[in-house]
């Protein structure tokens, strides 16, 4: 099987609560989200998703996902999709670095590899945990104090038990935002406070020694490792590393180093799949718990999660998000839709989706075999 054509459309996915905003004043309404299509010489067509956070989130914007996979895509031309580890030697060959670019090309050839063998990701990717389905949750876009206790409420009716809530900003109202959050969680809720690198080291000292008694996960307090593994070193509170972990020698490192209880495993900024999975397996034999999710997406970039998520050891998942519920435009039937606050996979074949062609509209490049 060889790789005949590779397709971009670019497809805009707005917020159903109208912004999403998080540290250092940065906010989203609309995302700019890039599918993938990689065509066979079998008929078999594989589908993939990256969006990111904007540009201000991670080295990654998405104009440049679309440059990146047109420069990217004629070296492909020709490789067997099927062949994961040499399909993704073969794009880090031709291109250093920017592992979101590649991201949607490694997912959309699993689709394809799950499609020709009947199976679908979760499958592959190491089999089905925990039954039908996995707990979710919930991210609470940067507010008031008051606002965002108060949609704790709201997401617990809709069966979230885990609170992401985005702080990262003034450490005095920070404080407030945790406390007020923490006051109107019920036993078995989980909050997790998520500064997205937003906090200076002195800030985010303060804010750890004021919430030492409050039971809360912190996430990314600081830009850097080293600020984090200090921070680490200085809080009782469990610790999550998010934006620094993007390779396999970042994980063995903190790991080495005590700096974290869980890692927030986003699939684009590893560079797709077969890089996720390693960092995955990485993590469970370690006995690190994972959120696993990406930087956003729509209904494909759900179906990668979620054949990720059910595929890790029930106790090893802390967590997980479902991105088409947050957004009011559906790109693909099939995908995994949230249900009491949980999530599960399709057993069809691959990811298990199926491309609405009239959202996608026409291409915004294709790359064909010459």
């Amino acid at each position: 099987m060889r790789i005949v054509e590779i397709r971009a459309y670019r497809v805009e996915l707005p917020l159903r609560e109208g912004a999403y905003k998080w540290s250092g004043g940065n906010s989203v309404a609309v995302f700019d989200s890039t599918v993938v299509a990689v065509e066979t010489d079998a008929g078999i067509t594989g589908y993939g998703e990256v969006c990111p956070l904007g540009p201000a989130y991670l080295p990654a914007y998405a104009a440049g996902a679309r440059t990146g996979i047109a420069e990217l895509a004629p070296a492909l031309i020709g490789a067997d999709p099927t062949q994961l580890g040499p399909l993704n030697q073969r794009m880090d060959q031709a291109m250093r670095g920017h592992p979101y670019v590649k991201s949607a090309i490694d997912v959309a050839c699993w689709d394809i590899l799950g499609k020709a063998s009947g199976q679908p990701l979760a499958a592959l990717l190491g089999g089905r945990y925990g039954g039908d389905d996995f707990p979710l949750y919930r991210a609470i876009s940067q507010d008031t104090p008051e606002e965002m206790a108060k949609m704790v409420a709201q997401y617990r009716s809709e069966h979230y038990t885990k609170f992401q809530l985005k702080v990262g900003g003034d450490p005095d109202t920070d404080v407030a935002r945790i406390l007020a959050v923490a006051e109107k969680l019920k036993p078995g809720d989980v909050l997790v406070a998520d500064a997205n690198t937003g906090w200076t080291q002195h800030q985010a000292l303060r804010v750890v020694d004021a919430v030492r008694h409050t039971d809360v996960y912190i996430e990314q307090p600081c830009m850097t490792y080293e600020e984090c593994l200090t921070i680490r070193r200085h809080t009782n509170r469990p610790f999550v590393l998010d934006e620094v972990i993007d390779a396999v020698a970042m994980v063995t490192r903190a790991y080495a180093d005590q700096a974290m209880d869980v890692v927030n495993l986003k699939i684009s900024k590893v560079g797709g799949l077969t890089k996720a999975r390693q960092i995955r397996d990485l993590c469970v034999a370690l006995g690190i718990a994972l959120t696993i999710e990406d930087t956003w997406g729509g209904d494909i970039a759900t179906a990668a999660i979620a054949h990720l998520a059910h595929s890790t050891p029930s106790e090893m998942l802390f967590s997980c998000t479902d991105f088409n519920s947050y957004v009011t435009r559906s790109i693909a039937e099939g995908a995994p839709q949230r249900q009491n606050g949980r999530m599960g996979t399709t057993t069809r074949p691959g990811l298990g989706i199926t491309p609405r062609m009239d959202v996608l509209g026409k291409p915004a490049f294709t790359v064909q075999a010459p």
